[in-house]
């Protein structure tokens, strides 16, 4: 809430506790959202129902049991007769004498947004003056003219208290209508708690930004609201609130597998200081965590790339020389002992260029690319791949519980990654054993991949470092970067990565990956097309994907001809050309001789230059471009028509 809000809410609260009449409202949840000092000191209230979000059947059976409404013999049954009425509440003017003796008058009003607001007045001396004329008139007519035009003066001056009430009830509820609409449009939840840590003020956005929590929360306890395990985590920064220190913080609320973000502010007393409760504001940030956490996960691996880029072409080229050098020596006649220790030189240096082009994929310019992947056609194609792999003694499960096929993955690194844990999983086992693959959505936000095998599970000082780079505790045999690049995988990915000992099973690897449903395709109708490329080999290769995609094809081997068919073969409906061409003409100077045509056709470049290329980069500035090598599916969808913003 802004300074000048909070300075218009108290400068309303302190009219209201001007005005001599008891007022109280109450909203269509019948909970308490203001009342004046007055109507405390009338009914002589204890402060707890007193505050916003009271109950309106707690303060009937206080003032029943305190002996209100006379003898009640069945106080439940009158506190329930009372809120019946009020629930279905019609406007009213009544007057009644309390247990002290006095008379009041209560006049009730409903809202248009729901709710009512009730006014009480004190008419005792009204009513005395009213008894006394009947009983004196005849002796007293100078009274009663003197009584008349003090009850006369007495009812102006209460007319216009009532008037002045009124445009009172009408800019506190148009500011109140306001103040909630503005507040339940914010993709947020803002809320208020008093000391008690009950809820006074809630947008009732509390379920869209935590799935499964009540919208309806005023007169809660904030444990109540949110569960156990989110109270928890955020129950040391609403202490220091309390203590009156603000604070911004992130957690991961467990029921619902959301990323929030929360700021908790104090709420001072502006007179002395003192701490009314806490203003709460809740964002739900999964997916911004997702994109940060990839976003991170990224500068690291160019941070490393510059790191070991140059001492790994150092090291490569001293293992070219000593790999040489050793050969050498193996040509030469030399004893047997010298001969082992060269082979075991020569398997030693070959190894280490076996990491060396390890550390390159992790270290790597690789990216994080999801395209419409078929999950049931990738796990197929992962218990392919992976069978051949397992000795005899040995059994993969895997089970998909992911109702969507088709989801936006990088099914070449979530299948590298996969494989990689399987075959761990294998190591694990040793000769005999199962092992699972899990997959199942969790709260339709993550995609849970989980590697479960029977072997002896992870040592404590795995649990705590198998992730790292180079950790192996397979001695020589391991390289120690299998569960690295599974964890860089997942982070570019925005997803996360855990180990752990399940009970009466071996270890278990999970990865989360966001679960992002591919949008159906929109396919375009097969056209002709005209197919450039140099390679012979290649080029039949494409025509063939393009034919069973239901494309008519014809083909060029140069900008040259491909310029001469265009001219005079009618209907080509796209054209798709390599970069690299024979001649000196290439895929740019293509595009070039297209723009000067009256309606060029739409034009698809590809290539199988690295995307940091000078000449890919000046490609794909001005039409989309696909890496080869690449799949059927991947062409057919490259095709289709998309907006291209260089």
């Amino acid at each position: 809430m802004t300074p000048r809000r909070t300075d218009t809410a108290a400068m309303t609260m302190a009219g209201l506790n001007l005005i001599q009449q008891a007022l109280s409202i109450y909203d269509s949840d019948l909970r308490l959202v203001v009342c004046n000092r007055p109507f405390q000191e009338m009914f002589d209230l204890p402060q707890s129902l007193t505050k916003p979000g009271a109950e309106f059947g707690e303060t009937i059976r206080y003032l029943v049991t305190r002996g209100e409404y006379g003898d009640v013999e069945d106080i439940d049954a009158a506190v329930k007769s009372r809120v019946e009425q009020a629930r279905a509440f019609e406007p009213h003017y009544m007057e009644r004498t309390r247990p002290d003796g006095r008379t009041i008058s209560v006049e009730g009003s409903p809202l248009p947004q729901g709710g009512w607001v009730t006014v009480y007045t004190d008419i005792t001396h009204t009513k005395q003056q009213e008894a006394l004329l009947r009983a004196r008139s005849e002796e007293l007519s100078d009274r009663v003219l003197s009584y008349a035009e003090k009850l006369a003066s007495t009812n102006r001056k209460l007319e216009s208290t009532i008037t002045a009430l009124e445009e009172a009830k009408r800019q506190l509820t148009e500011t109140e209508a306001r103040t909630r609409l503005t507040t339940e449009m914010m993709p947020a939840h803002i809320a208020h708690v008093d000391p008690e840590r009950i809820y006074t003020f809630s947008n009732r956005r509390l379920n869209t930004v935590m799935p499964g929590r009540p919208s309806s929360i005023v007169g809660r306890h904030i444990g109540e609201a949110l569960g156990q395990s989110a109270y928890d985590a955020i129950r040391p920064h609403l202490d220091a609130a309390f203590g009156g220190s603000p604070s911004v913080f992130e957690f991961t609320d467990e029921d619902s597998s959301r990323r929030i973000r929360a700021a908790f502010t104090p709420d001072r007393d502006p007179e002395d200081g003192g701490i009314n409760g806490v203003y709460i504001l809740s964002m739900d940030v999964t997916e911004e965590t997702q994109a940060r956490t990839a976003l991170q996960q990224t500068r690291r691996r160019e941070m490393a790339a510059q790191l070991t880029s140059g001492m790994a072409h150092d090291f490569s080229n001293l293992l070219t020389i000593i790999l040489g050098s050793q050969s050498r020596l193996q040509r030469m006649e030399l004893p047997q002992q010298a001969r082992d220790l060269i082979a075991a030189t020569l398997s030693a240096a070959n190894r280490g260029g076996g990491l060396l082009n390890r550390i390159a994929d992790i270290t790597g310019a690789r990216e994080w690319h999801p395209a419409p992947t078929d999950l049931p056609a990738l796990l197929a194609d992962l218990e392919t791949l992976a069978a051949p792999a397992l000795p005899p003694g040995i059994s993969l499960n895997i089970s998909n519980e992911i109702a969507n096929e088709a989801l936006l993955l990088d099914s070449g690194m979530l299948q590298d990654s996969l494989l990689n844990l399987i075959l761990n999983a294998r190591d694990a086992c040793g000769d005999t054993g199962t092992i699972t693959l899990d997959v199942h959505p969790v709260q339709d936000t993550w995609a849970e991949f989980s590697v479960t095998d029977s072997g002896p599970g992870f040592s404590p000082a795995a649990l705590d470092h198998a992730l790292e780079p180079f950790f192996s505790t397979k001695g020589g045999e391991g390289s120690g970067l299998g569960l690295a690049m599974v964890y860089d995988m997942t982070k570019l990915a925005g997803g996360h990565v855990r180990l752990a000992n399940p009970p009466k099973q071996g270890g278990q690897v999970t990865m989360r990956l966001p679960l992002r449903p591919a949008p159906a395709p929109a396919h375009a109708a097969p056209g002709l097309v005209l197919l450039i490329e140099d390679s012979p080999d290649l080029r039949e290769g494409v025509r063939a994907m393009l034919t069973d995609a239901g494309n008519a094809v014809i083909e060029a081997a140069s900008v040259d001809e491909a310029m001469v068919l265009l001219n005079e073969v009618p209907g080509i409906s796209l054209v798709l050309s390599d970069i690299h061409l024979e001649g000196d003409a290439t895929g740019l100077d293509l595009l070039d001789r297209l723009a000067e045509t009256d309606t060029p056709p739409p034009c698809r470049l590809m290539t199988s230059l690295p995307p940091d290329d000078p000449m890919h980069l000046a490609a794909a500035a001005r039409a989309p471009v696909l890496r080869k090598p690449f799949s059927a599916a991947a062409l057919t969808d490259f095709l289709q028509p998309k907006d291209h913003h260089p």
